[in-house]
């Protein structure tokens, strides 16, 4: 048995044996943390032809040597295909020189937002609100709960690292982002970003833990007039209200609760003391700031596809988020990111790039090795080189989306819906008549007698997603940005409805909408982030108290919000419905 391999032996120990075995080009490896497709029966993907999102898994990891991997299932993929998948993977990987174990990572996958850059839809695993809905609780031990859970659903499918949580604030209103955000409060994130840390990893991490590798660290919500730092016109990050030291709250508070790993975003920080190029190429934020000033020595993973222009993202050409060094050559491109003190490159597979650095002396070896111990070190405490490598892919399914999760993820949802305004018909009345616009009718029909005719109803209930601007192709399509006012076109179907029936309306706040033109007009508002129908018609009807509060203030006009400041929270003149609004009800 080698060093390395002796379970017995202090983790520094097995990590330097290891070191000392590995060439230049497996360490290489360890750097990049790039995205694997899982077909949906559990099988590594293969493509017939090259090109396209994805590339062999096979090629990764015996002929690039790449030990990290971050899942994207296009199609739903149940839990225990995932696992399988897992173990397929893991010996796939046992087969290299040092059979060094994969780790597996995930963006989040317990809501209903799928959105391949962002996040996953629950599909198998259990159903909680979006993780703004989390923060419309202000619960920590809520939030301590759902980690805690998607830690043993992850566990059971092999996922060990969490790309999440988001740490950063909700502070302008139209980011595409915001709803994995835990809301605009520095202080109250603080707590929820604290609590989720420690239901993914514990009290220290360990075999039973989840890496959270907290993101976008120094905090990405103040992106300029709102647009995305995934794309090159939403590139700057600006702080016209001086509140930088609020956005690094939140990272403070994981930092003390011990996060193993941190995520900067792909913008440039603008109009402050700080290099005026991306945080993943940003050595006074990643060196001077992460590690100098909070001693933060944990693995510091970039945000994904900083070097690799891609010719096809979900249809369409997307340029690496080199923001503020686009000049530089993909080798360029790496030096920076290496100088500024990360340690690996997300959503790259590029090690030779890192090979041919040391090798015409930009880099040297030993800071490469600084580099791999970290990112050894946390495989070892995730137990990967022992018994925690495979999975039981037979048990996984009894394990993740259990009724008991399940109940826990609905109730949550229940807590998360906000009533902004409400007449004397809330809570509503079972066993009235209703007709629906945007609601299972099968699920309605648990509570009420459904009808097609407005004429028939007592009262009519209308879901909608709050208003965006369509963006054209590729990734764009996904993200919800500008505008937060439907246009007169959208929003007359639901006046003209409830012109003739009393009508409750509720809106999926992904982003803090502008809802303006139905206040006052409608017998119910109703904000939610992603709640099943049940969760929301147990609140409607009283079944469940109505308890959730606004976790960002609800703007009265566009021209407000264009008048606000990006990195300052609630910051619009004449809120509609400030921060925290939220009418409740017991249950009956």
């Amino acid at each position: 048995m080698n060093p390395y391999e002796n379970p017995a032996l202090p983790i520094d120990e097995r990590v330097t044996d290891l070191l000392s075995r590995m060439t230049l080009a497996e360490k290489a490896a360890l750097m990049f943390h790039t995205m694997v497709a899982v077909n949906p029966d559990g099988t590594l993907h293969e493509p017939a032809a090259k090109g396209g999102m994805f590339t062999s898994t096979n090629w990764l990891v015996t002929d690039r040597l790449i030990t990290h991997l971050n899942i994207l299932t296009m199609a739903p993929v149940p839990p225990e295909k995932i696992a399988e998948w897992h173990n397929r993977i893991q010996q796939l990987a046992a087969g290299n020189r040092l059979g060094i174990p994969m780790t597996i990572s995930t963006d989040p996958r317990h809501g209903t937002v799928d959105n391949p850059a962002t996040s996953a839809a629950a599909g198998g695993f259990s159903a909680w609100p979006e993780p703004i809905g989390l923060g419309a609780t202000k619960d920590p031990d809520l939030v301590r709960e759902f980690a805690d859970t998607v830690r043993r659903e992850y566990l059971a499918a092999g996922i060990r690292v969490a790309l999440h949580p988001m740490a950063d604030l909700a502070t302008e209103p139209r980011w595409a982002r915001t709803s994995g955000t835990l809301g605009s409060d520095p202080e109250l994130v603080s707590e929820l970003v604290a609590a989720y840390v420690e239901g993914l990893q514990g009290d220290s991490l360990g075999p039973d833990s989840v890496v959270a590798m907290v993101k976008h660290f120094p905090g990405a919500g103040p992106q300029k007039d709102g647009e995305d730092a995934h794309f090159p016109y939403g590139r700057e990050q600006v702080y016209p209200g001086g509140r930088w030291a609020d956005h690094l709250k939140p990272f403070e508070a994981a930092f003390a609760a011990g996060v193993a790993q941190v995520m900067p975003y792909y913008g440039m920080p603008v109009g402050t003391e700080h290099e005026e190029v991306g945080f993943g190429f940003n050595k006074g934020i990643i060196q001077d700031l992460l590690r100098g000033h909070y001693g933060f020595d944990g693995v510091v993973c970039t945000d994904w596809g900083l070097v690799t222009d891609a010719d096809d993202v979900m249809g369409a050409p997307m340029a690496a988020r080199a923001w503020g060094v686009e000049s530089l050559d993909r080798l360029g491109r790496v030096q920076r990111i290496i100088d500024a003190g990360a340690d690996q490159l997300g959503g790259e597979f590029a090690p030779e790039l890192v090979v041919e650095l040391v090798e015409r002396g930009r880099v040297t070896e030993e800071r490469i090795d600084v580099s791999a111990r970290r990112i050894l070190r946390d495989k070892f405490r995730l137990g990967l080189f022992d018994d925690r490598r495979y999975v039981d892919s037979a048990a996984a399914a009894d394990t993740v989306g259990t009724p008991a999760y399940l109940e826990a993820g609905l109730e949550a949802q229940r807590r998360s819906v906000v009533v902004l305004e409400a007449s004397a018909r809330l809570p509503l009345t079972e066993g009235s008549t209703v007709f629906l616009d945007g609601v299972d009718p099968v699920v309605a029909g648990r509570y009420a007698k459904v009808v097609t005719d407005p004429a028939e109803a007592d009262v009519a209930i209308v879901r909608r997603g709050a208003a965006f601007e369509p963006r054209t192709t590729g990734f764009e399509t996904f993200f919800h940005a500008g505008r937060l006012d439907w246009t007169g076109a959208e929003i007359a179907p639901v006046l003209d409805l409830a012109g003739q029936v009393p009508t409750v309306v509720d809106v999926l706040l992904d982003r803090p909408a502008v809802l303006t033109q139905l206040s006052g007009k409608v017998a119910g508002l109703v904000g939610t982030f992603g709640v099943s129908d049940e969760a929301l018609l147990d609140v409607l009807f009283g079944r469940s108290a109505a308890t959730g509060t606004l976790p960002f203030e609800l703007p009265s006009s566009m021209a407000e919000v264009e008048a606000s400041r990006e990195d300052v929270p609630n910051d619009t003149e004449h809120p509609l419905y400030p921060y925290a609004h939220g009418l409740t009800w017991p249950a009956r």
